[in-house]
């Protein structure tokens, strides 16, 4: 009788550990924690992102740098976005509704811990004199240099945005207001993804996604209609071929096998 045995190489969840939802922990679906756990898988799919850079860096081979080099330019393109947005519309929409400019006084602080280190991996990526000059070893020593205040960030961000569900003018659970927000929350976080970019940064959130996550609590979020998500997958592979092999997940957002580590074949 044939048997499996587990995979002993790495996957996409080290050497950052993936966030559970605060729906997934307490099973509320007030306006917060829904908002905090929606940020907490797009936060998930960004640590997939990086996990995957960080495992696979040191074993890319020569023919795949270029390609490689794409997929860690769209990772930095996905979290600059997304904490650009957060400065500019999210945090303060917020502010403005819950009538106070002190929430989010340490989220503005931890961002600028992290921002010089991601500045250094977007600089290194493309000052390169040619994608044979990429050094995985390099690479991962800037992300190092990074990785802690980040991790934090993007932990604490979520408890911030959750424990928001208790402040005194926060919205009645299941009046009109909070289901107004909500809609209005969720539109804008769809908007400024796709905005970010519809062939690099959207297809990068789906490849690194896992819809099986939390025992597929999230496999019909985001609420992307199925042939609305096949065209952005394949057009995404058409255009940028090399690109989602290193991803943590396939076309259907299921966790693959890192393309490039070490281990037995």
């Amino acid at each position: 009788m044939a048997t499996t045995t587990a995979s002993t190489k790495p996957w996409a969840d080290t050497p950052l550990p993936l966030i559970p939802t605060p729906i997934y922990l307490t099973k509320k679906h007030d306006l917060f924690t829904a908002g905090a756990s929606h940020m907490c898988m797009v936060h998930n799919s960004i640590f997939r992102g990086y996990n995957s850079i960080y495992h696979q860096a040191p074993h890319v081979i020569e023919e795949d740098k270029a390609a490689f080099i794409g997929y860690c330019l769209t990772w930095h393109k996905f979290l600059k976005s997304h904490a650009d947005n957060e400065d500019i519309s999210l945090f303060p929409r917020t502010e403005e509704l819950l009538g106070d400019k002190t929430i989010f006084l340490e989220s503005h602080k931890e961002h600028d811990t992290f921002m010089p280190g991601l500045a250094k991996f977007h600089e290194y990526l493309t000052t390169l004199p040619s994608p044979n000059h990429f050094s995985g070893p390099k690479l991962i020593e800037i992300m190092v240099s990074f990785q802690d205040p980040f991790e934090a960030h993007m932990r604490s961000e979520i408890t911030t945005i959750a424990n928001l569900s208790t402040h005194a003018n926060t919205p009645k659970a299941g009046s009109q207001k909070e289901k107004d927000t909500q809609a209005e929350f969720d539109k804008r976080e769809g908007e400024k993804i796709r905005e970010a970019g519809m062939t690099d940064v959207m297809p990068f959130f789906l490849f690194n996604f896992d819809c099986e996550y939390e025992d597929g609590l999230w496999k019909d979020w985001p609420p992307i209609p199925g042939p609305v998500r096949w065209g952005l997958i394949n057009v995404a592979k058409v255009l940028h071929p090399g690109w989602w092999k290193f991803a943590s997940c396939d076309g259907a957002r299921r966790r693959k096998e890192l393309y490039a580590v070490a281990g037995p074949k």
